[in-house]
């Protein structure tokens, strides 16, 4: 995440595709919930006590609400603008860990009260352990079925917004969008965002949306750029990537993971776990491509597409079983220790690095200029320059001088006991 987020700007092709498509960027969510889902059962199978386990699920969901509302609801304003605080009519209310914090809410709970539903199952096979948690799929069933009805049944009609960007030559103009329309996937005229402007309200939504950068909007495409002089009204509009719509159908991520973390409770040796994974994986991943390339579901980070959830639930099946091999199999544990430890501190390095916390902090400390701060004098003089490129040095500095950084600073922690725990 800190990669694509502090590089993509430079290079696109990591950052999220403008609308359709997908890119890096666009695998770093649905891989956050994929993981958490296969946590779950490793974590509550230690709390037999029912009532226990749910109020530490509450808890941490409330924990997970809490620090996304204040990273990501604007009132935090690191690492380059100094000042902090937001006006409550603008809050932004749906982020990244609000959307975790709801799959992790939803599928924990059903874990919970399924347990007295499944029976022992003395010698579980590959079949076996899908009937034992037949009520996860059931849920899961349900929830695609709401998705789908509500994203090509919902009726969407012209709306209008008032344009908040003192950049802008609209700024302060209404502008209108002509929909009219039923099942459109398109950027203005979908069920995704015309609930959320319905139910959050469109100044609580995300200002900068990755359609931006889409070739309808800008000459630059895919950086961003100045607007055509014909762009769409819709390029100007907010869009909530992390909607309530799109949050609904992020929750499938979860429950897939929840399955895999299930085999590795259930199933005891290496070769059937990785058979599982590998095969549910392969199928998973080609059926999303087939919806995509068919162009009969597109690929839709933006709007959390049924082909979106099997290619990036695949891709993440695929890469835990390659970790899983060279870690658990053959022992090369020594090669991820840096990994190893930003995992045992997740929460520290996203808010300090992912949320430019720390770096905001260093830059509070400015000579004669706020951008005359020892992180830019090492971004220009160490990296940009001796590399003779402003897109080579940022990436390396991405990946020296923050991801190497915050893995020893981890490990550190790591050695000392330090652990921040939601």
């Amino acid at each position: 995440m800190i990669l694509v987020d502090d590089a993509g700007e430079q290079w696109p092709m990591i950052g999220h595709a403008p609308w359709n498509g997908c890119n890096l960027a666009d695998f770093v969510m649905p891989f956050f919930l994929f993981i958490v889902g296969m946590a779950i059962p490793l974590a509550l199978k230690r709390i037999p006590n029912r009532l226990l386990a749910v109020k530490k699920v509450i808890v941490r969901t409330l924990k997970l609400l809490f620090w996304g509302l204040l990273l990501q609801g604007g009132f935090s304003h690191a690492p380059d603008n100094l000042t902090y605080g937001v006006d409550m009519k603008h809050i932004r209310w749906c982020g990244i860990l609000q959307r975790i914090a709801l799959a992790y809410l939803v599928v924990a709970l059903v874990e919970i009260f399924s347990r007295s539903t499944q029976a022992r199952d003395p010698e579980p096979t590959h079949l076996s352990i899908f009937n034992l948690y037949y009520w996860h799929w059931l849920v899961g069933a349900c929830i695609l079925v709401v998705y789908l009805a509500l994203l090509y049944g919902i009726h969407v009609p012209d709306w209008g917004f008032t344009v908040h960007n003192p950049d802008s030559i609209y700024n302060g103009t209404t502008l209108t969008v002509t929909c009219g329309v039923r099942g459109k996937l398109d950027p203005p005229c979908n069920a995704v965002g015309y609930i959320d402007r319905e139910v959050l309200g469109i100044n609580h939504m995300y200002k900068r949306p990755a359609w931006r950068r889409s070739e309808a909007c800008t000459e630059n495409s895919p950086y961003e750029g100045p607007f055509k002089k014909n762009a769409p009204s819709w390029c100007y509009a907010p869009f909530e990537p992390e909607g309530i719509l799109s949050s609904i159908s992020a929750i499938l991520s979860t429950i897939i993971g929840l399955h895999f973390g299930h085999v590795l409770i259930h199933l005891q040796d290496h070769p059937s776990r990785l058979k599982h994974w590998l095969l549910l994986g392969l199928a998973l991943l080609t059926s999303g491509l087939i919806l995509h390339f068919t162009h009969a579901i597109p690929l839709n980070k933006q709007l959390y597409t049924l082909s979106y959830v099997c290619v990036t639930s695949g891709a993440a099946a695929l890469l835990f079983s390659a970790f899983y091999i060279t870690v658990d199999i053959w022992g090369l544990t020594f090669l991820f220790l840096p990994l190893k430890w930003i995992g045992m501190n997740a929460m520290l390095v996203y808010v300090m690095a992912a949320e430019g916390i720390f770096a905001g902090f260093i830059n509070g400390w400015y000579y004669g200029d706020p951008h005359n701060t020892l992180i830019y004098w090492i971004q220009k003089h160490v990296f940009i320059k001796v590399w003779h490129s402003t897109r080579v040095g940022i990436l390396l500095y991405v990946i020296l001088a923050e991801i190497l950084f915050w893995a020893v600073v981890a490990g550190i922690l790591h050695r000392l006991g330090i652990y921040w725990k939601l």
